[in-house]
């Protein structure tokens, strides 16, 4: 099975981003954007921004993990999104 590891972006004016792992992606993004995905995402409209692929689902929990506590990183990708 394949996981992605993704970063969304809100379509607000001071926009947030939200890292997670998924094994369907579209489907993912889709729940997200109408107030079914986590928490943290409810009540804003999404934007997929970063993604990548893994085979294990370990792998895809460590990396999202990496990137959800680095922020350097995740500002990098949010602001490469221009």
């Amino acid at each position: 099975m394949i996981y992605h590891v993704y970063m969304l972006k809100s379509l607000s004016k001071n926009s947030v981003t939200y890292v997670g792992y998924t094994n369907n992606l579209q489907k993912r993004v889709d729940l997200h954007n109408n107030n079914k995905g986590a928490k943290f995402t409810r009540g804003r409209k999404w934007k997929l921004i970063y993604k990548e692929k893994f085979y294990t689902k370990k792998e895809a929990i460590s990396r999202e993990y990496y990137i959800k506590n680095n922020r350097s990183l995740r500002n990098k990708i949010k602001n490469t999104d221009k």
